[in-house]
């Protein structure tokens, strides 16, 4: 059976606990599953730790957050089964502490708007990773009645392009984390191409060789995009990956675990390319 290899959890930006999402995992059918938090080590620690989790394999994954200076844009790379090099731990340190400060500021700022926004109480909610994103502002903002849902006009309005109190971090460049996934040996995948509109980055980084594999069952990449990645794909030989994106309440649009999945030789690819890096 196929698998879900991008999913979330509050480990970062998602709304479940860990050990739900191995439980909807086996209750839809599948038979591997790869929870990719955002920046961290924590759900690749955990799949370590539960490599089999009710009867479902768990793959340690990451979503990994870079920078296209060429273009401009925001790029996520999925790596599967990386070791914990420092540099790879440093990163992810160095994520948390940007990500926490810009919050900080919004969270002032929201202090001031709303004044039964506290900051410990959007605190909460990331109890267990240690960083606060957006989602767990507006979240506290939708618990209080302020708006009737996650991503809706009031977070357009607060943090949407030129949002009141938008402040994004700075990422490093595309490059430089797919140096950190190389020097891992872990397994490359671009996320949802048509997310970050980096159909052109994924040409160039699949001809370059920087890439294992291209992200294509997700539930916002256009149809027109995944012709041509399963195109890409077969021109270089590249592992096709799918996912649901799934973050439990914190999400756009319903999409439930399981909806967008992976085959199964396609996982074998992910295994196979990681046992051999590692030798």
């Amino acid at each position: 059976m196929p698998g879900d290899l991008h999913t979330h959890t509050n480990f970062s930006d998602g709304s479940s606990d860990i050990e739900l999402l191995p439980v909807l995992a086996q209750r839809a059918g599948l038979t591997s599953l790869a929870v990719s938090d955002h920046d961290t080590e924590l759900c690749i620690q955990y799949a370590l730790q539960h490599p089999v989790d009710q009867g479902v394999r768990l793959i340690p994954a990451v979503e990994m957050t870079g920078f296209d200076t060429k273009r401009g844009r925001r790029v996520h790379m999925l790596c599967y089964c990386p070791n914990l090099t420092p540099g790879l731990l440093a990163f992810f340190q160095l994520m948390k502490d940007r990500r926490n400060a810009v919050t900080s500021m919004s969270i002032d700022e929201l202090e001031q708007m709303y004044p039964q926004f506290t900051r410990q109480a959007a605190k909460d909610f990331s109890r267990r990773s240690g960083v606060t994103y957006k989602t767990h502002l507006i979240r506290l903002l939708y618990e209080y009645g302020y708006t009737d849902g996650i991503y809706k006009d009031l977070y357009r309005e607060l943090f949407g392009r030129g949002g009141k109190v938008l402040h994004d971090p700075a990422y490093e460049s595309v490059e430089t984390v797919l140096d950190l996934i190389h020097e891992a040996k872990g397994v490359a995948v671009l996320a949802h191409p048509s997310v970050y509109k980096s159909m052109e980055l994924a040409e160039e980084l699949a001809a370059a060789g920087q890439i294992d594999g291209v992200e294509i069952d997700h539930p916002r990449n256009v149809s027109e995009d995944r012709e041509k990645l399963h195109a890409l794909a077969d021109r270089y030989d590249l592992i096709v990956t799918g996912g649901t994106d799934f973050h439990g309440m914190h999400m756009s649009k319903p999409t439930p675990l399981g909806a967008c999945t992976t085959s199964d030789c396609m996982i074998d690819r992910i295994w196979q390319l990681a046992r051999e890096r590692k030798g």
